[in-house]
């Protein structure tokens, strides 16, 4: 595909359009890590005094999943990586193999973290009647748990329609491989691993390295 296919108006370069994809995903971006910031700074207040409470809360997480999903999302962030420089490339084959697998590994992540939350709620991890830890800020840290980790996997759900529309888009001739929304749609993915490598001490590590 040439240059021009990709180019979109106002645009007069594709250089100039990349430049503008990128500064505007770049925004959006900061007003993520705006909210994402916020919680995980309410946690770390909130942990402060509450010390022991959040400390028996996070033995109590699903490390094993939470370990694997690490694994699976810094997988996916190579895969996207290799995708963004593969359509700038026009590197078809890579380019879509890179882009399944991203998906893939997306999918094998919710999959993880829905298995995840079943066990959690079989055990009665929720803040509320029956919850099993009686320590003062367990179901506080808990309240984190099922507000952060949602929302991350919300954010997941959100990076993987944008890739597979894009992908779904490529494959059927009706966006070029050179367009820069691949290039946004790399950054929005790289944000959901960013968050997550935030998260994975915090909720899963945090409550071990104290006990």
């Amino acid at each position: 595909m040439s240059g021009g296919e990709a180019l979109r108006e106002p645009w007069e370069s594709l250089r100039r359009q990349r430049e503008a994809a990128g500064f505007g995903m770049w925004l959006f971006l900061n007003s993520e890590a705006l909210l994402f910031g916020a919680l995980i700074s309410a946690f770390f207040a909130t942990r402060f005094f509450h010390p022991q409470g959040f400390a028996a809360g996070g033995r109590e997480a699903e490390i094993v999943y939470g370990t694997v999903n690490t694994l699976v999302l810094l997988t996916s962030s190579l895969t996207m990586a290799m995708a963004s420089f593969a359509t700038r490339a026009e590197l078809r084959r890579v380019s879509f193999w890179s882009l399944g697998l991203t998906l893939a590994l997306g999918v094998v992540f919710l999959g993880l973290k829905i298995m995840e939350w079943r066990s959690d709620l079989e055990k009665n991890m929720f803040p509320g009647p029956g919850f099993p830890i009686e320590q003062p800020g367990a179901a506080l840290f808990w309240g984190f748990y099922w507000a952060l980790t949602p929302l991350h996997a919300l954010h997941m759900i959100g990076g993987l329609s944008t890739v597979g529309f894009l992908t779904w888009q490529a494959a059927r001739g009706k966006r070029p491989l050179r367009s820069p929304a691949f290039e946004a749609a790399g950054l929005y993915w790289h944000l959901i691993d960013v968050v997550w490598i935030f998260l994975y001490p915090l909720i899963y590590l945090q409550g071990r390295a104290s006990s």
